[in-house]
């Protein structure tokens, strides 16, 4: 065969992160069968190197080794190097990178991993300067001493493959050879689970740890919520409050244009490492939003509002998908014409100059840099990234202005502020449109839609929906594929990509009453179930049955930067249970019952699973409405309230217009939820149920939700 590494490749690559890599002095190979085929005929380890486009250390090991001659000549000649895009491919990441955290404790992007010919990691580790420089080994250096052990002690380097392959395949294929005495955990590991959160708090700053840098961890603070809402224990709710606050008043918040950073780099929640992610975008407003429910403080809403404007302004196709990333870099003007070096955060940073340049009125300047503590000084090489520091009624004092003027000058110069920002030269945007970090953000939007009442949300997720289903949604062999750029399809999808999508189907489904949702969620259900569920171990995979062969089948059981694809499978599929007459909820069982003992050992790692087996234990919420609209009330009352597990199960008024449901489902019979639930009357008529036990129907919401509270208060865990 031609000799695919002759050249670099990854100008035939539609991944952004692959195409900068593409005029670099490296051969570098994406990961296909070409690629791998060339390692083994040239029996020549693999050097994979795996990052993300708004990955800053990416960026500077690419400068330092990537675009160098020299390091490029040895991996050339001594090495196929295969560059991943681990948006692309999370199973290669998940791989690679739990043999890294196995090895030497810690991992992170770039990830750098040398491998066998059949692909069975040998030595892997992350960031490595060219030359070697405060006590870390020289890229160039590991280089000659891996190409030395390979060329004269391969039996030991064989050797050591095969260790750390079975490490990771212990860690993340194989299942319990028996289940724990045939049961799920109970929701006890969602108390164990909130605890654990509660020792890891830091009542301090908000959040979780005691150092920087600071994560905002969307599914510990769902954990504390449900927990709260299971127990009344004041604690997890001040707990929420104090990480929600820290949160919305530090860096890690846009203060100007709205949305999220990917981190704070420091323990008080100040300076951010700038990048937007779409899925924090997505997860961190899920969890603003059960605050809101919890407390109706509006604060929490206008975060959300805000946020989604910003996502929709920024990380939307025009016909409707989501972006994927905003880069942490730009470039800093240089005379004007932004063609300056590219610096992280230099897009969001503000002098207290340039605040007076923008905003002309010196009390508005001096206004906004009290409000958010912008000095000379900085907090950020020199600059500021905005911090809310000062209360309105503070600033009322302090300027002799009244409340409601403080906040209008405020808002006016937020405004000037944003768009003077927008002459700035601008971040670089992945657009890549992936499956399943859409799925976390339309359900985002569908849960906004009902939570906030805007109908413009449950637009904004419909409209996701449609794009990623026309584009990467196969009808016709009823397959996903992971991601799609510029009319170009590719990747097939994973779990993630199935369960979020599907849960953001459901979403979508409960949002606006379109059976069409409900349909396509239960679509994806089917094939989780056929392509990633193993009845033998009794387990989901995170790749599919019919998919590529890696050195190991994953799964996704813990928590990482997007929720767990197993728990929110689990969870999605006891809510479509309802709907299916199939057997989702006993795979969702099964698959907690072989991990009981996982979560039980270690329950915060396994946050979305016990939310999973909480909402098992605890049964779904039922809310059906049978109506040919929901009625503004009976929204306001279900979902501005804090309700876990709620399901809007929406039906047309009649049995004679549920028909066309039913053949659009596939379904001879109408199931539970929906059955003998006509409206009554000619009015809208409501039906609530819990653990299979329901309130007579009713056109009075108040009266649905006095029976709900009865049962609440006599159900097995009310207190005595």
């Amino acid at each position: 065969m031609n000799d695919p590494t002759s050249r670099n490749r990854l100008d035939e690559e539609e991944s952004p992160y692959l195409r900068q890599h593409a005029d670099n002095p490296v051969n570098w190979q994406p990961w296909d069968d070409r690629a791998l085929e060339a390692a083994r005929e040239r029996d020549v380890p693999i050097f994979l190197s795996i990052g993300y486009s708004a990955c800053h250390w990416c960026h500077v090991m690419e400068e330092e080794s990537f675009a160098d001659d020299e390091v490029a000549e040895v991996l050339n000649e001594q090495f196929v190097p295969i560059k991943v895009d681990r948006e692309e491919r999370p199973d290669v990441d998940s791989i690679y990178m739990t043999v890294s955290q196995l090895v030497t404790g810690r991992g992170g992007w770039p990830l750098s991993a040398w491998l066998t010919p059949d692909g069975r990691p040998f030595y892997v580790g992350t960031y490595f300067p060219k030359e070697p420089k405060r006590g870390q080994p020289g890229f160039l250096e590991i280089l000659d001493n891996i190409v030395d052990s390979w060329e004269t002690d391969r039996d030991e380097v064989e050797n050591r493959a095969d260790q750390w392959t079975e490490a990771a395949r212990d860690q993340l294929e194989e299942t319990p050879d028996s289940i724990a005495a045939g049961e799920p955990p109970s929701s006890d590991v969602l108390e164990s689970a909130a605890d654990a959160a509660l020792r890891s708090a830091d009542r301090q700053h908000g959040g979780f740890g005691s150092d920087g840098p600071k994560f905002p961890q969307p599914a510990r603070l769902r954990v504390l919520a449900r927990a709260y809402d299971r127990t009344g224990r004041q604690t997890y709710l001040d707990v929420i409050e104090e990480s929600l606050e820290a949160m919305a008043a530090g860096g890690l918040y846009d203060h100007v244009g709205g949305g999220f950073h990917r981190y704070c780099v420091d323990r008080d929640w100040t300076v951010p490492h700038f990048e937007k992610m779409l899925y924090d975008n997505a997860e961190i407003p899920r969890a603003f939003l059960a605050g809101y429910q919890l407390t109706g403080e509006q604060q929490y809403a206008d975060v959300v509002e805000e946020t989604l404007e910003f996502v929709g302004r920024e990380l939307t196709h025009d016909e409707g998908g989501f972006f994927s990333t905003l880069d942490a870099q730009s470039p800093v003007p240089a005379d004007g014409d932004g063609g300056g070096e590219r610096e992280e955060g230099a897009f969001y940073v503000w002098t207290p100059e340039e605040v007076r340049d923008a905003l002309e009125a010196d009390v508005d300047a001096d206004l906004f840099c009290a409000r958010y503590d912008v000095t000379e000084s900085g907090n950020f090489e020199g600059s500021n990234q905005p911090n809310r520091v000062a209360s309105v009624p503070d600033l009322a004092d302090r300027f002799d202005l009244e409340d409601r003027e403080v906040r209008d000058r405020l808002e006016s110069a937020r405004e000037r502020l944003f768009e003077a920002r927008e002459r700035r030269p601008r971040p670089n945007r992945d657009e890549k449109v992936l499956a399943g970090w859409n799925g976390l953000m339309i359900a985002t939007c569908a849960e906004a839609a009902l939570v906030l009442g805007e109908d413009g949300y449950a637009e904004q997720a419909v409209d996701a929906l449609e794009f990623v289903r026309e584009r990467l949604w196969d009808d016709d062999e009823r397959r996903l594929s992971r991601r799609y750029k510029d009319g170009d399809v590719a990747v097939s999808g994973y779990l993630e990509d199935y369960a979020f999508l599907a849960r953001a189907a459901v979403g979508c489904y409960e949002a606006t009453g379109d059976v069409d949702h409900l349909a396509f969620a239960l679509e994806l259900a089917r094939v989780i179930e056929a392509e990633f569920w193993d009845a033998d171990r009794g387990t989901l995979y995170f790749t599919p049955e019919s998919g590529e062969s890696l050195v190991t089948r994953p799964q996704e059981l813990t928590d990482q930067s997007t929720p767990s694809a197993a728990g929110v499978a689990v969870e999605t599929l006891l809510a479509l249970d309802e709907f299916a007459g199939s057997e989702f909820a006993e795979i969702a069982t099964t698959v907690l019952e072989t991990h009981a003992n996982r979560l039980e050992a270690n329950a915060l790692q396994h946050a979305t699973l016990c939310l999973a087996a909480d909402r098992l234990e605890a049964g779904p919420l039922e809310v059906t409405v049978a109506a040919a609209e929901l009625p503004d009330e009976w929204r306001d009352r279900f979902a501005s309230r804090y309700f876990p597990d709620r399901l809007f199960a929406r039906r047309p008024p009649t049995d004679e217009g549920l028909e066309p449901w039913l053949d659009r489902l596939g379904l001879e019979d109408a199931p539970a939820i929906w059955a003998g639930r006509e409206a009554r009357d000619g009015e809208p008529t409501l039906y609530v149920c819990r653990d299979r036990t329901c309130s007579p129907p009713t056109h009075d919401v108040e009266e649905a939700l006095e029976w709900l509270e009865s049962e609440v208060d006599s159900g097995p865990d009310a207190p005595l």
